[in-house]
């Protein structure tokens, strides 16, 4: 047994009195010794349509039929029901429980859920400096985590691979790279998903401090130690997630560095939550349509891209261009991607969601160790979904207050227009790049006829 495996499996927890072992400490050494389960999907698994919100406020997340009896995917049924055997087995610092949730009364709808133990029992967040701090390997990192605490490794087939039923499957070594294909020249980008992407080992673990229930982490390729800085991978897996769920409230987001990340190891945050949010289908305008880039014009303001599974290596190209440019700029920022409305439809369009709907909010940085008590903005919050640690703030608040708190970490309206502006000009000028690209190969390709002929 490895050191890792031997350290992982000195849990305590009910003793077995034959073998003297615990049950947590035979479950580890069970999975030290067995290979980690294995999800590969195609896009033949993404879900397209009939994603529903059956009732607009409850619909039964933790009954065995999902959205309002809407049948479960593969990957939900697995994520659901893993997630549930590690709560059984104790893996999680505490019971999550039915949390207690009420809608504030008012036009945004926030969500308000009371989990005062995530606030006490939570890891001690690390002191972040920079935007692109370096990844420190004597700092806690996903490297270090229990080998218990992971539910399965996710993995997109390989367009070279027999096509066959999506499965299950045990990995053998641990890896899981798959080649890719060149891109499809297509005027308005890369049309091709496998485009620049690499198919690396993706891990999908508990979250020890869960925030809802299905709360995970996807951690791609742990042993490279990325900061946390989106990679077009990343954002792949995030999106793909979404899709390969049926449920309307499976959810995945992204705390950069000073945005109020609590480790420096590159990850995405996913779980389930049982309400309808207003950013599923708030009011947009658009910017470059072409490259599906729109503005979130509701509060908070945003940047919003939307497909309905089409063309996603476009849209991932694009979402890393934003995220790309504010990385440079120094520029702290949330990412969340949910199903949604597409743009352009009214907010109470009825409670089909179609399409995913991909939203980034550059804000304010935030450095340093961040107050687990205190509300912090990030991810969830900016969505509309409001975590709260502590009774006396989950009983009084009101929707004036927190629109109040939000709007101090968003960046000044001006420093938001320039912004705007500067995206703008930088996918429009990869609009014009890829179509003087695709006109030479249309041009190459009639000369090429024509001396054929």
């Amino acid at each position: 047994m490895s050191a890792h495996c031997a350290n992982a499996c000195s849990a305590t927890g009910v003793e077995n009195i034959e073998t003297g072992t615990t049950v947590r400490e035979q479950t580890e050494l069970h999975v030290c010794n067995s290979p980690t389960r294995e999800l590969v999907y195609s896009d033949r698994d993404f879900i397209r349509s009939g994603v529903v919100w059956l009732d607009k406020r409850r619909v039964g997340l933790n009954s065995d039929c999902g959205a309002g009896c809407q049948p479960l995917s593969r990957f939900d049924s697995t994520l659901r029901s893993g997630w549930l055997e590690k709560e059984k087995l104790g893996f999680f610092r505490y019971h999550l429980g039915d949390l207690q949730t009420k809608i504030l009364p008012g036009p945004h709808g926030f969500v308000a859920q009371l989990n005062i133990q995530r606030g006490k029992e939570r890891r001690k967040p690390q002191e972040i400096q920079s935007i692109r701090q370096s990844f420190n390997p004597n700092q806690f990192n996903f490297n270090k985590i229990e080998p218990g605490e992971i539910l399965f490794e996710i993995r997109k087939q390989n367009k070279h691979e027999p096509s066959t039923e999506p499965q299950f499957s045990t990995a053998s070594n641990g890896q899981s790279v798959s080649g890719t294909d060149a891109a499809q020249i297509d005027p308005n980008g890369p049309a091709d998903l496998d485009d620049g992407v690499t198919h690396t080992k993706t891990l999908v673990v508990i979250n020890v401090s869960p925030l809802e229930f299905g709360h995970c982490l996807i951690i791609p390729e742990p042993a490279l130690c990325l900061p946390q800085v989106l990679t077009r991978d990343l954002v792949r897996i995030g999106i793909e997630s979404v899709l390969l769920s049926s449920h309307p409230g499976f959810r995945v987001g992204f705390n950069s560095l000073g945005a109020f990340a609590s480790v420096n190891h590159l990850h995405l945050h996913g779980y389930y939550l049982d309400h309808m949010l207003r950013i599923e289908s708030a009011r947009t305008e658009p910017l470059c349509p072409r490259r599906a880039f729109h503005l979130l014009s509701d509060t908070p303001a945003g940047f919003l891209f939307y497909t309905e599974g089409e063309r996603l290596g476009a849209l991932i190209h694009n979402i890393c261009k934003v995220t790309d440019c504010l990385v440079e700029k120094n520029i702290a920022h949330n990412l969340f991607v949910t199903r949604g409305r597409p743009p352009g439809t009214s907010l109470h369009s009825g409670p089909s969601r179609p399409g995913i709907r991909v939203i980034i909010w550059p804000r304010l940085s935030c450095f340093g160790a961040k107050e687990e008590t205190a509300f912090n903005v990030a991810l969830c919050e900016l969505a509309g979904h409001l975590p709260f640690k502590n009774r006396e703030d989950f009983d009084t608040i009101t929707e004036a207050e927190v629109t109040e708190i939000v709007q101090k970490y968003l960046l000044p309206e001006n420093e938001f227009s320039m912004l705007q502006s500067q995206l703008m000009h930088v996918l429009h000028e990869e609009t014009l790049n890829t179509e003087n690209l695709y006109c030479n190969v249309v041009v190459m390709l009639k000369n090429h006829d024509r001396s054929v002929n």
